[in-house]
């Protein structure tokens, strides 16, 4: 069974950073497609960010050139790195592994609060 375990969340103020991590395990990682979706209260769970085995990456509209994620195969590890931070980016942030439409497994989340 796949494991994914995240970490790196916690409060921060507007135009702080953050970087969350997922170390991944039970899993041939370099072959796996990592995203990174949110959730805010009352909302849908949307897609963050998602890099390839191959190292293409995509993301939201909203975070384009503000977040950038990235992969350590060595280390089993993706990570958000998540810059000039906005209260609308407060959501618990959810770490995701898959290949082509199926889903191995989910972490299981990390709040990420964006507050003065």
């Amino acid at each position: 069974q796949v494991q994914l375990v995240e970490s790196g969340g916690g409060l921060v103020q507007p135009g702080g950073s953050l970087r969350l991590s997922c170390a991944a395990s039970k899993i041939i990682f370099s072959i796996i497609t990592m995203g990174w979706y949110r959730q805010a209260p009352g909302k849908q769970r949307e897609l963050v960010a998602a890099i390839t085995g191959g190292g293409s990456t995509n993301y939201a509209d909203s975070v384009k050139g503000r977040f950038t994620i990235s992969r350590d195969d060595a280390k089993n590890t993706a990570y958000l790195q998540m810059n000039s931070l906005k209260p609308e980016d407060t959501a618990v942030y959810y770490c995701h592994a898959g290949r082509g439409v199926v889903t191995m497994a989910w972490g299981q989340g990390t709040q990420v609060t964006v507050s003065s």
